[in-house]
């Protein structure tokens, strides 16, 4: 979250930041808020040295009917500061209300617009889109063939926008997620997996929703446990509450989860069979820096993202997401995207966001320079290696075959064992 003297120091450029988000935050009434605030506060004090004033009077009174009548008065004050303080929680509970609705601020070269249409492209990958000399297919249709996926076991088994991966999808998968962990084990990446499960205060620090209509988190019910809709939750988490001396940044991490979200998208054929889906793996970086280093830091993710898709040579752009399409905790946010031969458009497969301080804030992670007083929030960075399932995509669109095989791209061939994926015939088993 952004801090309470920063909004009210600058309501006017956080509430036009808020609206160039499409972020209905009522950034006057948190301003009106804090004014009334810090008036009751000064009353809490003054009421207070009163009190302190009367309780030692009571001792120093002539007579009884002297000292009844301080006490008396001492009662009096003291259901005022009750009724103060009353007030102030109240103002206090509004304010971290409306605090949490704030959006962080926008990096100001970050495109202004509402959505993702006002994306703008800024880069392009190594490889150019195939000129097929055939009616491409895409990964549903692959997937048939070659017998790689099971929508229809999945919807039985768990409902709609599961799937089981079969054969030498299962293969990919594993390659996939030893391309990217081995790749950025060698950039100096620490590799961890993670807890499927997070704290619901963590999911809030992390600028999650765990619960109301607009989530799209699983909740446990009868619990503070959510299901995790990426590793950047728990992987934020690691220094919720904690101070680590600023020599130990930046701090990189290369996580594995299995990632859950509610919400599976509208039908159609842009997000149908794996695009969008309720349960998926994913390899995600996450960085803690010092503040000047986080710039740097998400050009070092971006850069990541660029080359693993370059060596799976899958033809992508990069672009520099709007203000309205980049989420509360970003203040720059790059996504790449894929060329999808099968739809015969590109579609996001990874983002990399800069959060400054802002998850920090929330989440408490502080750093401490050696020979200075007091603490500062670090800056948190997130991006996406690969998206197993999205990967899976881009992988066997722009390396299908006219055959109908799939090669295999030269990265992954000694983890799959092939390096062609065939066809399987009508009623074979691999």
């Amino acid at each position: 979250m952004l801090d309470r003297k920063f909004i009210v120091e600058n309501a006017q450029l956080v509430q036009k930041n808020c609206e160039n988000r499409g972020v209905g935050a009522d950034v006057a009434r948190f301003v009106e808020l804090e004014a009334d605030r810090k008036t009751r506060q000064v009353e809490v004090e003054q009421l207070n040295r009163r009190a302190n004033e009367v309780s030692k009077s009571i001792g120093q009174a002539k007579d009884a009917q002297q000292r009844e009548a301080r006490k008396a008065e001492g009662r009096e004050i003291r259901e005022q500061v009750a009724r103060l303080n009353a007030e102030l929680d109240a103002i206090e509970a509004e304010q971290t209300f409306i605090q949490g609705t704030i959006p962080n601020m926008s990096h100001p070269d970050a495109p202004v617009g509402v959505d993702d249409k006002a994306n703008l492209e800024i880069a392009r990958g190594k490889s150019e889109p195939r000129e097929f000399d055939f009616p491409p297919l895409d990964h549903v249709e692959l997937g048939e063939r070659l017998d790689l996926f099971d929508f229809e076991a999945g919807a039985r088994v768990a409902g709609a926008g599961f799937y089981f991966l079969k054969n030498d999808a299962v293969l990919l998968e594993l390659a996939l997620q030893q391309f990217a962990v081995r790749t950025l084990l060698a950039e100096g990446f620490t590799p961890m997996t993670t807890p499927d499960l997070a704290r619901n205060d963590v999911l809030q620090g992390t600028g999650f929703i765990p619960r109301g209509p607009e989530t799209q988190i699983y909740s446990i019910e009868n619990s503070d446990l959510s299901l995790i809709a990426t590793a950047e939750i728990p992987l934020g988490g690691l220094l919720a509450g904690q101070t680590i001396d600023a020599d130990d940044l930046p701090l990189k991490f290369c996580g594995t989860s299995h990632c859950f979200r509610t919400e599976a998208g509208a039908a159609g054929r842009a997000t149908r069979g794996l695009y969008r889906v309720h349960q998926f793996t994913k390899i995600e970086m996450f960085a803690f820096t010092l503040p000047e280093g986080s710039e740097a830091m998400l050009e070092h993710l971006r850069a990541m993202e660029c080359r693993l898709f370059d060596d799976l040579e899958i033809p992508f752009r990069v672009v520099d997401t709007a203000t309205g399409d980049l989420g509360g905790p970003a203040y720059r946010k790059y996504d790449l995207e894929a060329w999808m031969p099968g739809r015969g458009e590109y579609g996001e497969v990874t983002s990399t966001s800069n959060c400054t301080d802002y998850q920090a804030r929330r989440l408490n992670a502080r750093y401490k320079i050696k020979g200075e007083k007091g603490t500062h929030f670090v800056h948190t960075l997130n991006g996406t290696a690969i998206a197993i399932s999205r990967g899976l995509i881009a992988v066997l669109e722009n390396h299908q075959q006219a055959d109908g095989s799939v090669v295999v791209p030269e990265v992954l061939r000694a983890a799959v064992g092939k390096d062609r994926i065939e066809p399987v015939a009508h009623g074979s088993k691999q």
